[in-house]
């Protein structure tokens, strides 16, 4: 079926919108000290950052994989394990909800939450002698509460994309749950798992304010390289450019490799 050519006016907006998104990351990489950006790169306060932001990252990642592959699993299957319609609008509301919220108001919230006067917060310094709030620990809590909706969307989507036929033929044959489960379902949701973790990661490492809200931020212990990077921006603008770059490269080694599993079949 051949497509139907559209108005010159319509491409002609459409280019302006693609000139309104390169343009900056065009000024970026115009501005960028090439030349400098081994010295840059090699302070040993980028390197702080970057390991924090790594430490950071990784860890939310590795607890954004352990919650969100069941609650992806649940959502896929509300009409068995959440049951009325208001209930799985309202889990379905909690999942979406760090993806549209400001990351303020959910560091804000997290703080309101976890900290040490908190609702949560106070039982947990007082039976367990845990303070999330401007440490590490709570630095992983901010991204882990934005980056979670990420890594559940893609793969509750993969799930519903590809049915529960072969699980039911392997129900029939005998198979249990688990077996179902760990011989069926696993390998064909891998390729959406592995797409949406780095999507979760990619998120986790340029979280900004939610940590900035919830952990601080320490030098050594909660300063990402999204922090580090604001912070240049008021006394070495090169510094600040050169992990602006960093953050671009690595968005885009995301990006490429998992686009297909965002972008509709051609």
């Amino acid at each position: 079926m051949r497509r139907q050519r559209a108005p010159r006016s319509v491409v002609a907006v459409a280019w302006m919108a693609v000139a309104f998104l390169a343009l900056p990351l065009v000024g970026l990489l115009q501005r960028a000290p090439w030349t400098g950006l081994g010295r840059l790169l090699g302070d040993r306060a980028v390197l702080d950052a970057l390991r924090v932001s790594l430490l950071v990252s990784m860890a939310a990642a590795a607890v954004v994989l352990v919650l969100g592959t069941p609650l992806a699993w649940v959502l896929a299957r509300t009409e068995v394990y959440l049951g009325h319609l208001p209930v799985r609008r309202l889990v379905r509301t909690l999942v979406l909800l760090p993806m549209v919220l400001p990351p303020v108001v959910g560091g804000t919230a997290l703080l309101f939450a976890l900290g040490r006067r908190g609702l949560v917060g106070q039982w947990l310094e007082q039976w367990f002698d845990l303070t999330l709030p401007f440490t590490t620990t709570g630095a992983i809590v901010a991204a882990t509460f934005v980056a979670l909706p990420f890594y559940v969307v893609t793969v509750e989507g993969a799930l519903h994309t590809m049915g529960d036929d072969h699980e039911r033929m392997a129900a029939t044959l005998g198979a249990g749950p688990v077996a179902v489960l760990r011989r069926v379902t696993l390998p064909r949701l891998l390729p959406a798992m592995g797409a949406g973790l780095a999507l979760a990661w990619a998120r986790a490492l340029g979280e900004f304010g939610a940590t900035i809200t919830f952990a601080g931020n320490l030098p050594g212990r909660t300063r990402t390289l999204p922090l580090a990077t604001f912070q240049a921006l008021e006394s070495d603008p090169e510094a600040a450019l050169a992990l602006s770059l960093v953050l671009l490269a690595v968005s885009l080694l995301v990006l490429v490799p998992t686009r297909e599993r965002w972008l509709p079949a051609r």
